[in-house]
């Protein structure tokens, strides 16, 4: 494969490894140009991509994706990819000097921006939208190479790597952990000093309260590790699943138990006992319920306490969306119903500064490292629910076969890519 100076003195190839998407399931690892950055854009080497679960989403719907606008994928593929952690290889012209060769970057997929380039390929011209998205209507990270467009820029949704011993597979990784903190940052509470002061709003997790989270997939076992930093009394998980159950008291119990948090993971059945019994007959201060099934949802939210908040994080499948809700509980219990499918280049930002001082331990939640030729394949194994974890791609290095790991460390990175 050949390569070219783009000017920097960094060698990229001409051509590239890429997952692309040319219709409702029709996406194939296909080898495709790498473009050069144009004045206001930047090339980036995508160090590490994560596997989200949305793209089963994207690959299933095709064009009829809301991100996607109307886009015909057969004159216009995607690539895609809405995970990943970067190091800029090039520069468009009119940024010399604002970005450095070399330096890293998380990427925040959800740019809240009207699209600049290309607006022929969206439906009427791209009137009308307001938020586009990296791996969707913009260039993805299941790719060797990604480049950069305005728009991102514009919206600032580049996030730096601020510490270089972060290792990639971490940053790659910083999304989906902040979408979770994200997810927390929506929770409100109205506190009162005295029943003659003033009611005052404050954000997050209830400080000495108690937090349910109701499922232990990968996202929910993150949102119990983000949830450890917002000094609950207690956090209480359930999940049906026994393998789950012990993989989160394996991975967190400890921690909890050093920062003076009760932590228990229970089966459905013994939720509702536990929860009476850790939070003294009061509920549950925060309600998370990181299951995308209705019945679930409706069962879980009686378990809040007065004044309590319940988020609904997992997307309900089409069709499903509509649930039964108790009105009168949320009118004299006072509670509230939120909701979060994503975050901001803060929230990315935050998760990134929790890496840095150890808040987060991001590898605890990888499960299977590969590189670009395991792509189409940590996809499926995604589809079909055989990984209880985060899967992981280096696309810039050829490695060995895929890897099943128990966590994933600096060191761990360092050894892999030698």
């Amino acid at each position: 494969m050949g390569g070219t100076d783009r000017g920097q003195g960094i060698e990229v190839p001409e051509t590239m490894q890429a997952v692309v998407l040319r219709g409702r399931e029709s996406v194939a690892l296909e080898t495709v140009p790498v473009a050069g950055p144009g004045p206001r854009q930047l090339l980036g080497r995508v160090d590490a991509a994560g596997i989200c679960k949305s793209l089963i989403k994207t690959i299933d719907q095709g064009r009829d994706h809301p991100y996607f606008y109307g886009r015909d994928l057969g004159a216009h593929p995607a690539i895609l990819g809405d995970e990943g952690s970067i190091t800029v290889v090039g520069v468009g012209r009119d940024l010399d000097g604002q970005f450095e060769i070399g330096s890293r970057f998380v990427v925040q997929p959800a740019v809240d921006h009207p699209p600049i380039t290309d607006r022929k390929i969206y439906r009427d011209g791209g009137r009308g939208i307001e938020k586009i998205a990296c791996g969707y209507t913009l260039p993805g990270l299941l790719a060797q190479y990604v480049l950069i467009p305005e728009e991102v820029l514009r919206a600032h949704c580049l996030v730096p790597v601020g510490d270089r011993d972060i290792p990639y597979a971490h940053a790659a990784i910083a999304e989906p952990l902040s979408c979770c903190l994200s997810g927390q940052e929506h929770h409100m509470h109205l506190l009162q000093e005295s029943l003659t002061a003033r009611r005052v709003a404050r954000n997050g997790l209830r400080q000495g309260g108690v937090t349910v989270i109701v499922g232990l997939g990968a996202m929910g076992r993150m949102h119990a590790d983000i949830a450890l930093g917002s000094g609950p009394a207690g956090i209480i998980c359930s999940d049906p699943m026994g393998s789950r159950r012990e993989k989160a008291m394996a991975l967190l119990a400890g921690r909890a138990d050093d920062a003076g948090i009760r932590f228990a993971a229970v089966t459905p059945e013994a939720l509702q006992g536990t929860v009476e019994q850790v939070s003294g007959g009061r509920g549950a201060d925060d309600l998370i319920i990181a299951v995308g099934v209705g019945a679930v949802v409706e069962q879980s939210l009686p378990l809040l306490a007065r004044g309590g908040t319940a988020s609904i994080f997992g997307g309900l499948k089409t069709g499903g969306e509509t649930i039964a809700v108790d009105a009168n509980t949320i009118h004299y219990r006072e509670t509230c119903i939120t909701g979060s499918s994503g975050g901001t280049a803060w929230d990315i930002a935050r998760t990134v500064a929790m890496m840095m001082d150890a808040g987060i331990d991001a590898g605890a939640h990888i499960v299977r490292i590969g590189g670009m030729a395991e792509a189409l394949g940590f996809i499926d194994d995604v589809r079909c629910n055989r990984l209880e974890g985060k899967a992981v791609l280096y696309p810039h290095k050829d490695v060995p076969d895929a890897l099943d790991v128990d966590g994933w460390s600096a060191e761990d990175e360092v050894r892999h890519l030698a």
